[in-house]
């Protein structure tokens, strides 16, 4: 047995090359709204590209400032995502304006869905997707239709890297949690 072999999974770096279409063919996991894209070293996550509808900029942006507010007010409102990292970008192609929603998060798809779909309806926040042409006006109270439109606008990665792959940010949080706490000791111990 090497030292590699005997280290932790997270402490080995890894990369996944992951198909065309975002799916592995020969193990397609299957939710409840179809299949759910693999976790990755990366976890899990997607990405999704969406035109605006046309004047809508500054309500994207002001969304984004509510939601920092929001997570600012009650820090731990995002919790039940189990979000790692979200990115939103604003960018044009042909002077038209695309919105690109970037997400890397614990859950699967599924859950993930239905956990923000709840999330909004608990702090009376609409989605920032409201702003993007053909998204559901019955997103609220059918998840099947929020769940359809990300698919439509899904664009799979084809690489995702982990330099800690497969760790969780509940993992994240406690190890930190534990240096912080091993730390204060030895401060003390001073």
């Amino acid at each position: 047995m090497t030292d590699k072999d005997k280290r932790p999974e997270w402490s080995v770096p890894a990369a996944m090359a992951i198909p065309e279409g975002g799916y592995f063919e020969d193990k397609v996991d299957v939710g409840r709204y179809g299949p759910t894209f693999p976790k990755t070293p990366a976890c899990y996550g997607f990405t999704i590209i969406a035109k605006l509808i046309p004047g809508r900029e500054e309500h994207v942006r002001e969304h984004g400032r509510l939601l920092a507010q929001t997570v600012t007010d009650a820090p731990d409102s995002l919790e039940v995502l189990k979000l790692h990292y979200l990115r939103w970008v604003l960018f044009d192609i042909k002077s038209e304006t695309y919105f690109m929603y970037q997400g890397i998060f614990d859950t699967d798809f599924d859950k993930y869905t239905e956990d923000a779909v709840a999330l909004f309806s608990k702090y009376g926040i609409d989605t920032v997707f409201e702003n993007l042409e053909g998204f559901p006006a019955d997103w609220k109270t059918n998840p099947a239709s929020f769940v359809q439109f990300v698919r439509d606008h899904q664009c799979p990665s084809f690489l995702e890297y982990g330099e800690y792959p497969y760790v969780s940010a509940d993992e994240i949080k406690k190890a930190l949690r534990v240096k912080a706490a091993l730390s204060e000791m030895l401060d003390q111990m001073q």
